[in-house]
């Protein structure tokens, strides 16, 4: 089984590192785009602010783009 990261700003995401997720705290484009490439390969699931969604969608890279071996990504509501 996978684990469960989260990337984003630390008002929206730092909560769910009580629920045993592992938090990325990342606030400037640069630092999401960071937290992405440097997720580990046990990540299955990662949950992503609207903001950093929309980071991640405009500039997509490899490590982005769906497929069998990148984990699934959620977007949190605003």
């Amino acid at each position: 089984m996978g684990t469960v990261t989260a990337i984003g700003a630390r008002t929206k995401v730092a909560g769910l590192a009580l629920a045993g997720v592992e938090v990325h705290v990342a606030e400037s484009p640069e630092a999401i785009h960071r937290a992405w490439r440097e997720l580990a390969p046990t990540v299955s699931l990662v949950i992503v602010t609207a903001e950093a969604a929309e980071i991640l969608r405009a500039e997509p890279t490899a490590a982005t783009e769906a497929g069998p071996s990148r984990p699934l990504m959620v977007v949190m509501p605003r």
